[in-house]
């Protein structure tokens, strides 16, 4: 079996050290980038399986390297997982609405990191065939194959967590979920994540959305559903 591959970005050498000594050892093939913008070079050139980003780097930030590599075809799938000393809630939703899949704060534990890593490289493996079904609503087309989202057939840019989100909901019109039902459906289970966040999310994809937005309702002291 390939072993997966994982790139570690992080200015601090002793992090780096310490990230790729407990990758390796537990069977990861690890490659390491210091600025943002190495980072950038080396995904684009053979992407990762996973990208494991500090968010604090000299010159092209960690948000900066999200949004570029989401942008870029070649690499908008590879999932993101942050590494950060900046813990606040702001910086972790303002991750997630880029389209991190996860966000780990320093100091952290090397084996919770390690199953971070596993979480999100098994959720990724694990997506369900049903996944894939295009989904047609009033005047929303979504296309999971292609990852796109149409609205009167024109394309919408949706970060990957909204796109999860709308996906979600859309296929499962009528339904009401709460938020944790709709923080592991998108998530995963293990995923720590704030109420707040889900808010977030249904907010800027509603505005995003245009007219269709008014399809995502909010069912007060419950959740959100799609209307049918």
């Amino acid at each position: 079996m390939t072993k997966k591959e994982i790139l570690v970005v992080d200015d601090e050498e002793d992090i780096l050290a310490l990230v790729q000594y407990n990758l390796t050892k537990d069977g990861f093939q690890v490659r390491t980038a210091m600025t943002g913008e190495d980072a950038l070079r080396s995904a684009r050139v053979q992407p990762p399986d996973l990208i494991l980003l500090d968010l604090m780097l000299p010159g092209l930030d960690g948000f900066g390297v999200t949004r570029s590599l989401k942008a870029d075809p070649r690499t908008a799938a590879v999932p993101i997982v942050f590494l950060s000393a900046r813990g606040e809630e702001a910086d972790i939703v303002a991750g997630l609405e880029l389209g991190a899949e996860d966000y780990v704060t320093k100091p952290f534990s090397p084996r919770v990191l390690v199953a971070r890593v596993k979480a999100v490289l098994r959720r990724k493996t694990e997506a369900s065939p049903v996944d894939q079904t295009l989904i047609r609503m009033h005047d929303l087309v979504i296309d999971p194959a292609r990852h796109e989202v149409q609205v009167d057939g024109r394309p919408v840019e949706l970060t990957h967590t909204e796109f999860r989100l709308i996906q979600y909901l859309a296929g499962r019109p009528g339904g009401v979920f709460t938020r944790n039902q709709i923080i592991d459906a998108v998530r995963g289970e293990d995923y720590a994540v704030t109420d707040r966040s889900v808010d977030v999310h249904v907010a800027g994809l509603r505005k995003k959305l245009g007219s269709a937005g008014k399809y995502i309702e909010t069912i007060r002291g419950v959740g959100y559903r799609f209307k049918d």
